[in-house]
């Protein structure tokens, strides 16, 4: 079984996160398995154990006392060869069956892939090893009648009332991405039950991975990561009802952005639903192979709803235990890159702007002292738009923009962390967008404020320590 390897390789560079977790080299994507056992928390993650680039899928593992501070174990999944997932351990979920941890995981066989079945694992010494279940795979397919692609993946699994539920990613060829849906009494036998829901093909992509539902308030809420046409994936949710098992929409939006995906939620101890994604790389695969390491997780976020049904995300707030240095600017007017005297690239920023009918405002990070390099958070209330822009050498190399609308009155707040090549973005709590940038060189990281008539209410920066025992920061 392999063991993670020391976090002293990638000491030296910059871009690597200090506060986010990833595993101490080579590649992860999704995260899997989230649960709480015994007060400590579980996350179990896609990860290719011999190399930076996506491959050789196992689940790695790390835990946790308060969501931040992570510890690296061994790995928990690996393919079993002749087994039906010799090709590879993906995506999935783990649940506490009267007291027995069990995950429960997409399976992978042939030389492409192209068999993919559900398949269980059982730990008996509080979560270190795993016993995958002698009869796997317990899923092969669903009824031919159902329409389903060759994709199908991703089980996310709950106890309802006195059966076991689990919603399992696909798509519907010409139609668009899909949720099928199946019980159990056991866990171990499944019958199909129908689609829990179907999107359109034009708007909502092709394939749906990673579903996730579960109720928040009132309501139910059900999360998607697709497959688009002609765009990288994107994270969708829908707000609505689930009675006798079919999920009915009212309101459908945009998780995130920019760079997350295959989030997964659970609730922990204090009742609360966490979720946590996969921020990809936009690098090179020659760059990831040059610097060793890919995919990051971010921060544990808060999930609740509005009375407009929209959801809000706000990272947990253990996070707060890792601020060291303060700085705190009083209300003022702001001009045009007015220089806070703050600087560096592991910071946690809380900002608050009173917005007029055609106020520009926002924050500009990682900015260099040369002022060739750097990116702007810039909010634009004529339009309603919240954009993201990088730029290296004074040009713009990648912008994100979207729709924000602030009702009458209704401040700016931005929630920005900020943490090597990871920059998360949650707006008023209800619109999110995540970045990665990479500086070419390492510099003086400075934070500026942006705008012409606006005026800051509050700002508050927090330099952020880190939780590995290697920094040089």
């Amino acid at each position: 079984m392999l063991v993670p390897t020391s976090r002293d390789l990638h000491c030296s560079d910059w871009h690597r996160p200090q506060y986010h977790f990833l595993p101490p080299t080579n590649w992860m994507n999704d995260p899997n398995g989230l649960i709480q056992w015994k007060g400590q928390y579980h996350l179990f993650y896609q990860h290719n154990p011999y190399g930076p680039l996506w491959g050789n899928m196992h689940w790695g593992h790390a835990v946790s006392e308060d969501l931040i501070h992570w510890r690296d174990l061994p790995i928990a999944l690996a393919p079993t060869p002749g087994g039906p997932d010799e090709a590879g351990c993906y995506s999935g979920c783990a649940v506490n069956n009267n007291g027995v941890p069990t995950l429960v995981y997409t399976a992978t066989a042939g030389a492409r892939n192209e068999l993919q079945t559900q398949c269980l694992a059982t730990s008996d010494d509080d979560l270190l090893t795993w016993n995958k279940h002698p009869g796997n795979p317990v899923v092969s397919q669903v009824p031919e009648e159902a329409g389903q692609t060759s994709d199908f993946r991703d089980p996310f699994v709950w106890r309802e009332c006195d059966a076991w539920y689990m919603a399992v990613g696909s798509g519907i060829k010409d139609v668009g991405g899909t949720v099928f849906l199946y019980r159990s009494p056991n866990l171990v036998d499944w019958e199909f039950l129908n689609r829990l829901l179907t999107g359109d093909i034009g708007h909502n992509g092709v394939i749906w991975e990673c579903p996730n539902l579960f109720p928040l308030g009132d309501k139910w809420v059900l999360i998607v990561s697709a497959h688009l046409k002609a765009a990288t994936g994107i994270v969708f949710y829908f707000v609505g009802s689930y009675e006798n098992h079919r999920f009915v929409p009212v309101y459908e939006s945009v998780l995130d952005y920019g760079s997350m995906y295959a989030p997964l939620s659970f609730v922990d101890d204090q009742g609360r639903r966490l979720l946590i994604g996969w921020l990809r790389e936009s690098r090179s695969e020659m760059e990831l192979l040059k610097a060793g390491w890919s995919g990051v997780q971010s921060i544990p976020r808060v999930l609740t709803l509005d009375q407009e049904n929209r959801l809000n995300m706000v990272p947990v707030p253990e996070l707060e235990s890792i601020r060291r240095k303060h700085y705190h600017f009083e209300a003022r007017a702001i001009r045009q890159h007015t220089v806070l005297g703050v600087a560096g690239s592991s910071l946690d920023i809380a900002a608050e702007f009173a917005t007029g009918s055609d106020d520009t405002c926002g924050i500009s990070l990682m900015h260099s002292s040369d002022k060739r390099s750097r990116v702007d958070i810039v909010f634009d209330a004529a339009n309603q738009c919240l954009a993201v822009r990088t730029a290296q050498n004074n040009q713009v190399t990648q912008s994100r923009e979207m729709l924000h609308t602030l009702a009458a009155g209704e401040p700016l707040k931005l929630r920005v962390l900020l943490d090597g090549s990871v920059v998360e973005i949650i707006a008023n709590s209800r619109t999110s967008i995540t970045s990665r940038i990479y500086p070419a060189q390492a510099g003086d990281f400075l934070v500026q404020l942006l705008g012409r008539t606006s005026y800051i209410q509050s700002l508050d920066i927090w330099e952020m320590d880190s939780i590995w025992r290697c920094s040089t920061r």
